[in-house]
């Protein structure tokens, strides 16, 4: 018979540490406690885009982890709160509280500091704030293993975890590491919640550990997220690239190639055998034949909401500009000639995980970003397609 440690009427602050964060790649000690980045400080130096910066350190895919009986849990933060000029008002990001793998709560902090953003010109201006907390109460008092995920989509330096009982890092699962690279649309985009974003819901279905690598605007084919890749311990890695060369016009398909084999030349470095899986994109009718760049549609903002438009010249595909539809034969051709070499590398369309019929279904709600349903749509198939019993992440390979 275990004797589980009594709960207090006096708050025990836990320390946080590495070994109760998962998914982040560092932490950054701050004036008020630690910032999760997505990107270490060499790669974070090595790129000024101010875009990419704020993104990385958006917690996506970043949880507390642990093993308590404690029935009441507060997490003290200082989130950094976007507002755009002229958009609607944005929600305050959710913290999700997961008992054993499964939702039990949800919460916000309200408060924090604020970035304005001005989208004509995408200036900014920073506004300091204060710490707030999200207070958990009514948990079973069973010992249970307890995660809150951190908001997806706005930054936030964890200062401080109080309970009513000790806590202790969550013990290894022996569950496979899986390393994810995307844009918007893997960080989360237009998803309610955390946990809630495709590739959360995806490794929970799995039974995978996430470490997610979207970033929103920013999946980009940098070489440093490349290294980065190369270095991280991972069972399991997979790319989802194209939507963002396009949306900024970034390059002409003389140097998409090139930058393919080179990204997946230097995560290979580092892991040679790794199942590694390309994904193309899902589909987004608007760019599928048009190219970028993308720009916000403002007869949506007049509306009141915020949605884009594709603004490229279809005519200007033949001198070498990148559609999804270009990219995704590209990116098709490029594992099918790699794999003869590379027996554990994989190609998936990202139309088999949302295409034609599911847009009519489940139309983009902005042109470009999934909702909450069709992040759980992509989860779902997402699972079946890679972790099947004859899929690139199967157990068996």
């Amino acid at each position: 018979m275990t004797t589980e440690p009594p709960r207090t009427t006096t708050p025990i602050t836990t320390p946080i540490t590495a070994g109760l964060l998962r998914g982040a790649i560092e932490l950054e000690r701050t004036a008020h406690g630690l910032l999760p980045h997505r990107l270490p400080a060499r790669a974070r130096a090595q790129c000024t885009d101010g875009q990419l910066a704020m993104v990385e350190a958006q917690p996506s895919g970043v949880r507390l982890a642990f093993r308590t009986t404690a029935t009441a849990v507060e997490l003290e933060t200082l989130p950094t709160k976007r507002v755009y000029a002229g958009a609607p008002p944005r929600p305050d990001g959710v913290y999700d509280l997961l008992v054993d793998g499964r939702l039990a709560a949800q919460g916000t902090c309200v408060g924090g500091n604020t970035l304005a953003i001005d989208m004509s010109d995408w200036s900014t201006e920073f506004r300091p704030g204060a710490p707030s907390a999200v207070r958990f109460t009514g948990l079973p008092g069973r010992a249970k293993d307890v995660e809150i995920w951190l908001p997806h989509d706005e930054t936030t330096e964890v200062v401080a975890l109080r309970t009513d009982a000790p806590v202790e890092p969550l013990l290894d699962r022996s569950r496979p590491v899986w390393l994810h690279h995307g844009s918007s649309i893997s960080q989360g985009s237009n998803a309610t919640s955390p946990s809630a974003i495709w590739p959360a819901r995806a490794g929970a279905l799995a039974g995978a550990e996430l470490i997610n690598l979207g970033f929103g605007g920013s999946a980009l084919l940098d070489p440093f997220t490349a290294r980065t890749m190369r270095d991280t311990p991972a069972d399991l890695i997979s790319v989802k690239v194209g939507i963002n060369l396009v949306n900024l016009d970034l390059m002409r398909l003389r140097a998409f190639g090139p930058a393919v084999h080179g990204f997946l030349d230097t995560i290979r470095e580092g892991h040679p055998d790794t199942p590694l899986l390309v994904v193309s994109p899902i589909l987004c009718p608007m760019h599928e034949d048009t190219p970028g760049p993308t720009a916000v549609d403002p007869s949506t903002l007049a509306a009141g909401q915020l949605g884009f438009r594709a603004t490229g010249d279809p005519a200007e595909v033949a001198g070498g500009k990148l559609t999804l539809g270009v990219i995704r034969t590209e990116l098709a051709r490029i594992v099918r000639e790699r794999s003869a070499d590379d027996p554990n590398l994989y190609h998936l369309d990202g139309r088999e995980l949302y295409g034609v019929p599911d847009a009519a279904e489940l139309p983009l709600p902005d042109n470009l970003h999934p909702d909450t349903a069709t992040h759980a749509l992509i989860a779902e198939r997402f699972a079946k397609l890679a972790f099947a019993a004859n899929g690139p992440f199967s157990a068996r390979r």
